[in-house]
């Protein structure tokens, strides 16, 4: 069992951060924007810390639920960021892409592999609720960009689909690749570090890299399915 992280030997990691942070300045021109970055991630975690101290003793479905839409209008709005036409009828094919894709992949780790009981177990399905939308955040994110880019580039739907799909899904599959060889993923690592058995947390790690992938491929093909312009072929 690991030590608890004192505030002041947190600080050392700051020096790369600082590095990081010149690098961006001289290169790409705006010298606020790591730190301004770093600042809303530090507030952030230490305020999500309290509140899910808070959150954990409630024992009331609603709440849970509650917290879920929550989850999938910002990771939505925030996947927004990536795409040029920034309306009502975007937002709504990301939060389409995003609620179906996670919400299929939540309720089959909540239900059918981990069994929670009652369902509604907030230390348990909230941070894997983060894990699944924040993932389908990124993946549309991502494809939506593409996509845009292909066809202002010129390219016809399914060229600019294959492309966008392909692009979206890379970290996930760059992560299948290299998981184990490269890296022990986050779960994993953190159940380690905490005392669990290597086999025990192989069997969670796997749970999460199914989840992702499947979250990740459902949201992309979604968004895809959504943008397609009418006079095309499907």
């Amino acid at each position: 069992m690991l030590e608890p992280i004192t505030i002041s030997h947190l600080l050392v990691l700051l020096l790369p951060l600082i590095l990081v942070a010149v690098i961006y300045w001289k290169w790409v021109g705006r010298p606020a924007e790591i730190g301004v970055a770093t600042g809303r991630m530090v507030l952030q975690l230490l305020a999500v810390g309290y509140f899910l101290a808070y959150l954990f003793e409630s024992e009331s479905p609603w709440v849970g639920l509650a917290v879920l839409f929550f989850m999938m209008a910002i990771s939505s709005w925030i996947a927004m960021r990536s795409t040029k036409k920034r309306s009502w009828q975007t937002y709504r094919r990301l939060l389409t892409s995003i609620v179906l894709a996670g919400s299929l992949n939540l309720a089959l780790v909540v239900f059918f592999v981990l069994r929670l009981d009652p369902w509604y177990q907030l230390r348990a399905m909230i941070p894997i609720a983060g894990m699944i939308f924040s993932t389908g955040m990124n993946v549309v994110s991502l494809c939506a960009e593409r996509y845009e880019t292909e066809m202002e580039g010129g390219g016809d739907h399914e060229s600019a689909r294959k492309a966008a799909f392909r692009a979206s899904l890379i970290p996930q599959v760059n992560s299948f690749l290299a998981v184990g060889l490269v890296a022990l993923p986050g779960m994993m690592t953190g159940q380690i570090l905490a005392g669990v058995s290597p086999l025990d947390a192989v069997r969670y790690q796997i749970m999460v890299m199914c989840m992702i992938m499947g979250t990740a491929g459902l949201a992309a093909a979604i968004y895809l399915c959504l943008v397609r312009p009418s006079k095309e072929p499907s």
